[in-house]
């Protein structure tokens, strides 16, 4: 939120969206291994995994960073009621229960800068 945000792909495929603080899409497209992304500041990005999944390492320009996550292990998704995720998305009790608990997300941190790292998994 507070920093640029360098995404590096060791693996995989995700088609990807950045959008601005009106919600309009500035990037969307698919990134694939060895591509670098810039995530500018106050920008946000949601990924989602090809078939054969979805690696990532991010690199924040902030030492002091803040991240808000909306999708992974430390979502905030993961604190809403299934039926809460799927009236509001509108898509399936099912596609919500996917969204909610099929996706990994880990945060590295080393002497108080971070270090993203992250992996989408393809469900």
């Amino acid at each position: 939120m507070n920093c640029h945000r360098i995404v590096y792909v060791t693996r995989g495929k995700a088609q990807t969206q950045i959008v601005d603080h009106r919600g309009k899409a500035v990037f969307d497209d698919r990134i694939q291994q060895g591509q670098v992304v810039v995530v500018p500041y106050n920008f946000a990005v949601v990924k989602q995994a090809g078939d054969q999944g979805f690696e990532w390492l991010a690199f924040n320009t902030n030492d002091n960073a803040m991240i808000n996550t909306l999708s992974g292990y430390t979502s905030a998704l993961r604190g809403l009621l299934v039926d809460v995720i799927a009236n509001t998305c509108q898509i399936s009790r099912q596609a919500a229960e996917r969204l909610k608990f099929s996706q990994e997300e880990t945060l590295i941190y080393s002497g108080g800068k971070s270090y993203g790292q992250g992996r989408v998994s393809s469900e």
